[in-house]
């Protein structure tokens, strides 16, 4: 089945399908724009198979243009907005992308440079529903190509065929209670694999999406919660502390905030209890997953919260993992081995990589390169990314773990630990931090919180005060950015704090 037929099957006419920064639109304007938008793609020459970017903030015209290329049978090629323009026009030749969507202010930063540009953004004219001539394609074609964080170095290309999409897709729906009465906020962009299994999923069973463009402003997105009577937001763990640290999300109610998803990386667990406290009536579910695995491999049920702190939970259904040893056999209880997964949303690999698709998919089981270990009922804790581990004086020491306890700070907005080349110890500990605004907490102050709580070999040498962690277009932490800060900056250098 082709996903854009899959994913438009079910909302009503006069149901909203997207609310953006020009208002509401109905399932029926959304498909009237799929059909007009398709017609654009006819006329670009491109046919079944062709590559189509899609560059532009979370919006109406974003999500029209993404069907519109699904129902073509053209692969989507999701490029971040927040990417400078070299890096954007680079990725647009690197796939031999034959037509892009651009969004207004990225058309007037790529003007010239591509060959075939579309309009992303809506005229706002009314929409007539039409009826979608959908191309029919089989399960195993490409839908989507997504580039990984890329965080250390060069990101790989990522195929997602319909299939993944479509199993995916079901296989949330299967353990998340929603309806087609959701309003789910979505600040995650769709450029994503987070966020855009928001879309699927919400499309799917013909809910609202309630887009925001940007979360620079967490008092504004509390705002917009509010006056959208939103039940549902998703995000990562930059995400949430912001929101939490830095705006009224904790004090003010939002009745109607019902579920609340996270992903994307580790919440510590100081932050996963305020979370809690600040929504009490808002049920979290804990989620792991990864690009290659099309966006979800696990998650962990809100009533399991407190009896298996710190876990990402169990497979989710349609998804069987295991912790497996250098040997390949899975790993006793306690003991730290790799997490695998199968499953029908597995990608079949990396575009143009034959190597690497079979290092890390091989027989169709992806290896995650996250660490972790298992309890007894086979809920799984992840230790660390394998490339994330500091070896310090000979010794492996888990970045997370350093960082749960230093946002037991509630001074602390977010924190990052890298280790950093050291002639004598291999790799010393080192920390990045943001304050809360108005706090005046020292790098001192960190040191000592952190002595207390900490073996001594896993303290931070050395503390950074900054105004921002460099983050990457997925609103993760970017750790080899971090590293090479504070590589120029030194041990014992100043705080950097209020540079640019």
């Amino acid at each position: 089945m082709n996903t854009a037929e899959y994913l438009l099957a079910g909302g009503a006419a006069g149901d909203i399908s997207v609310v953006d920064s020009d208002g509401a639109h109905s399932y029926a304007d959304l498909r009237g724009e799929v059909a007009r938008r398709l017609e654009l793609l006819d006329e670009s020459g491109l046919g079944p198979g062709g590559r189509v970017g899609l560059i532009g903030v979370n919006s109406f015209g974003w999500v029209a243009s993404y069907l519109a290329v699904l129902a073509a049978g053209m692969v989507a090629v999701p490029i971040a907005a927040t990417l400078l323009p070299e890096e954007m026009f680079s990725r647009v030749e690197w796939l031999g992308v034959g037509a892009t969507f651009l969004g207004p202010i990225e058309a007037r930063r790529l003007a010239g440079r591509l060959p075939h540009t579309l309009d992303l953004g809506w005229d706002g004219t009314s929409v007539p529903a039409s009826e979608i001539s959908v191309v029919e394609i089989s399960e195993d074609r490409d839908a989507t190509l997504e580039f990984t964080s890329g965080t250390t170095g060069r990101p790989r290309v990522v195929r997602i065929t319909h299939g993944n999409l479509i199993a995916n897709t079901e296989s949330i729906l299967g353990y998340l209670p929603l309806t087609s009465r959701e309003r789910v906020f979505v600040v995650l962009p769709f450029s994503y694999v987070f966020g855009a299994s928001l879309l699927h999923t919400h499309l799917r069973i013909g809910a609202t999406l309630v887009v925001q463009r940007s979360a620079a402003f967490p008092q504004q997105m509390v705002d917009r919660m509010a006056l959208e009577h939103c039940t549902g937001l998703a995000g990562v763990p930059s995400t949430f502390a912001v929101l939490l640290r830095n705006s009224t999300f904790g004090r003010q109610p939002l009745p109607d905030l019902r579920l609340v998803q996270q992903a994307g990386g580790k919440l510590a667990p100081a932050m996963v209890d305020e979370l809690r406290r600040a929504q009490p009536q808002a049920r979290l579910f804990l989620m792991y997953g990864q690009t290659e695995a099309t966006a979800r491999l696990s998650y962990l049920p809100p009533e399991d919260l407190d009896r298996k702190p710190g876990s990402i939970g169990r497979g989710i259904p349609g998804v069987s993992l295991r912790v497996v040893g250098e040997d390949g056999a899975e790993v006793a209880p306690g003991e730290v081995g790799e997490i695998r997964a199968r499953g029908g949303n597995i990608s079949p690999g990396y575009l143009d990589d034959p190597q690497e698709t079979a290092r890390r998919m091989p027989d169709g089981e992806l290896r995650t390169g996250d660490l972790a270990t298992v309890d007894g009922e086979g809920y799984i804790y992840v230790v660390d990314r394998r490339e994330d581990f500091i070896k310090s004086w000979g010794v492996r020491i888990s970045s997370q773990e350093i960082e749960s306890a230093a946002l037991q700070l509630d001074d602390l907005v977010s924190v990052a630990v890298v280790g950093v080349p050291d002639d004598a110890a291999g790799e010393r500990v080192e920390m990045v931090a943001v304050r809360r605004d108005g706090s005046t907490i020292t790098e001192q102050d960190i040191l000592v919180h952190c002595r207390a709580r900490l073996a001594r070999h896993m303290v931070p040498v050395a503390v950074h005060l900054v105004p921002l962690i460099p983050l990457n277009s997925n609103g993760k932490v970017a750790k080899q950015d971090v590293r090479e800060l504070c590589v120029g900056w030194g041990s014992a250098d100043a705080s950097p704090e209020g540079t640019p």
